[in-house]
């Protein structure tokens, strides 16, 4: 007989809970005018503000996802330490991401204009020297008399230019 009555309270109670959520045809239309309205003008303001959409979240994203979460929590219910301290852990990771990112990018930068000074470094040490190169299948051998410089350095040879990575041999006069 306990059983039977619980069971009557577990029904009234979820009868009473979809009361409270069911809408009357009146209020849905209302609620989906409003929807409706808000789409709309959401979608005027960003075609004005000529705002178009990123496929990556930033800092500022990851903060300001986190600011309106700890602003809309519940009450009664307020985010734990360990899930404050878990997402901020998350946010230093994602600086720290964007920061090494940043610096292997400047990297790569200087290590490409490194490798240009060595290589018209080592042009510029054959000059007046025999070299050996290859142009296609032919093989060409002559003195350097002149070098061009910048990110792909040249070497005159037998009245042509030739590119510096087309050299096999340098020898010494």
């Amino acid at each position: 007989m306990a059983d039977s009555s619980i069971s009557a309270i577990n029904t009234s109670a979820q009868e009473l809970s979809l009361r409270s959520f069911r809408m009357d045809d009146q209020e849905f239309n209302q609620r989906k005018e409003e929807v409706a309205r808000i789409n709309w003008e959401t979608f005027v303001r960003d075609r004005e503000n000529d705002r178009t959409p990123r496929q990556n979240l930033g800092k500022d994203d990851f903060l300001q996802l986190l600011v309106t979460q700890l602003a809309h929590q519940d009450p009664m219910a307020p985010m734990e330490d360990k899930e404050f301290i878990a997402q901020m852990a998350q946010f230093s990771s994602l600086e720290q991401m964007k920061s090494m990112a940043d610096g292997f990018a400047k990297l790569s930068g200087d290590f490409g204009r490194i490798a240009d000074l060595v290589s018209g470094s080592a042009a510029a040490g054959s000059l007046g020297k025999s070299v050996e190169l290859t142009n296609g299948e032919n093989t060409v051998q002559g003195v350097v008399r002149a070098v061009t410089r910048g990110s792909n350095p040249q070497v005159l040879i037998n009245g042509n230019y030739y590119n510096w990575d087309q050299v096999v041999k340098v020898f010494e006069e």
